[in-house]
């Protein structure tokens, strides 16, 4: 069981950027199969037996996501992020997940590095812990298994 430094159970919330609502049905030889509720599905599952709170958000609006990750203060531990297209664009998602200081990673579905160069920039990344890119759904429960890891080693910090 993971509780947090405030004896409750831990929370991360999964924010999912324009198109991956998408998934299974766009471009399925690029994203794969896999749409996003069966990825949250799945999340949901790790979740459970690690007796973790988990909550979902997908938006294809800027500042939908923007108001979604400033809702974590105070209420998540940390933050896994596909900022998609945004990752590439915006300066005020990266702001804002900078202005939250909560441990988060961003994943892509696919390798953004061996994609068009447009694509290969992550504005976003350097206000995260990590980054995970190009193993398909299964970053999403990487990403859910490192944040688990960080979350345990921070509150072995501040019992320290």
């Amino acid at each position: 069981m993971v509780i947090s430094q405030k004896g409750k159970t831990m929370k991360i919330r999964v924010i999912q950027g324009p198109n991956i609502n998408m998934l299974g049905k766009r471009e399925p030889e690029i994203y794969g199969l896999m749409s996003m509720e069966e990825i949250h599905e799945n999340m949901r599952k790790v979740a459970e037996q690690a007796n973790i709170e988990i909550e979902f958000f997908q938006s294809n609006y800027e500042g939908e996501i923007i108001d979604k990750i400033q809702e974590c203060v105070g209420t998540c531990d940390a933050i896994i992020i596909n900022p998609a297209g945004f990752s590439h664009t915006s300066v005020a998602l990266r702001d804002a997940i900078s202005a939250v200081k909560l441990p988060c990673v961003e994943v892509h579905v696919t390798n953004i590095y061996k994609r068009e160069e447009f694509r290969q920039k992550s504005l976003t990344a350097g206000a995260c812990i990590g980054i995970i890119s190009g193993f398909g759904p299964l970053g999403y429960h990487l990403a859910l298994i490192s944040l688990l890891q960080i979350l345990e080693q921070i509150k072995a910090s501040q019992n320290a």
